[in-house]
């Protein structure tokens, strides 16, 4: 990926920041060649401030910085599309995205990111640590019991139940992935060579 940045007299292309879990867009920014080998350095994002001429690392001030995940070029090698991590609001008015949008969709994304939280910050409080603390073989024996019980819902018209126990058996299934160091999108890798 090699940016154009002469494209533009002031060389600064525009950077338009993404929710990495959620898709939904958070902010615009400009970048010049410095602005993205520092993001790039250090894994936050940092734009080039058009009005304080210099360069200037989002959350520099307010600590919700923006943890890259990764950074895509466009068709025409002038505009930078990051997907990226918040760790707090991204607009400086305290709202979510600059564009006053929530961004706290839940998803299996934003399930799995709580699941890798609770293994790597462990909690006294958190039934997802005291799984993990309990070994691979307690996982495993709860995906196996909450298979058994959605496959026993399955028989019965009470659709509650039935996705109550779907819910507890993909729970479960995001944390022995994760107890084996895998995440969903390996297995959807997978599925999508197997679909070709």
């Amino acid at each position: 990926m090699k940016p154009d940045f002469s494209k533009y007299a002031d060389g600064l292309v525009p950077a338009i920041v993404q929710d990495a879990i959620s898709n939904k867009v958070l902010m615009l920014g400009f970048m010049n060649e410095e602005a993205l080998n520092k993001t790039n350095t250090d894994g936050k994002v940092t734009f080039y401030s058009r009005s304080k001429q210099r360069l200037w690392t989002k959350g520099e001030t307010s600590n919700n910085f923006l943890l890259v995940k990764e950074i895509i070029a466009d068709c025409d090698n002038d505009t930078l599309l990051i997907k990226a991590s918040p760790t707090g609001p991204v607009c400086h008015t305290g709202a979510d995205t600059c564009f006053n949008e929530t961004n706290s969709a839940f998803s299996l994304g934003k399930l799995e990111s709580i699941i890798n939280d609770r293994k790597n910050n462990p909690s006294s409080s958190s039934y997802t640590t005291s799984l993990f603390t309990k070994g691979i073989n307690k996982i495993a024996q709860k995906v196996g019991e909450e298979a058994v019980e959605l496959v026993i819902e399955s028989k019965d018209d009470n659709k509650e139940k039935f996705l109550g126990e779907a819910a507890d058996l993909l729970y479960h299934y995001l944390v022995l992935l994760r107890a084996k160091n895998c995440a969903l999108e390996d297995v959807v890798k997978i599925l999508a060579e197997r679909h070709k």
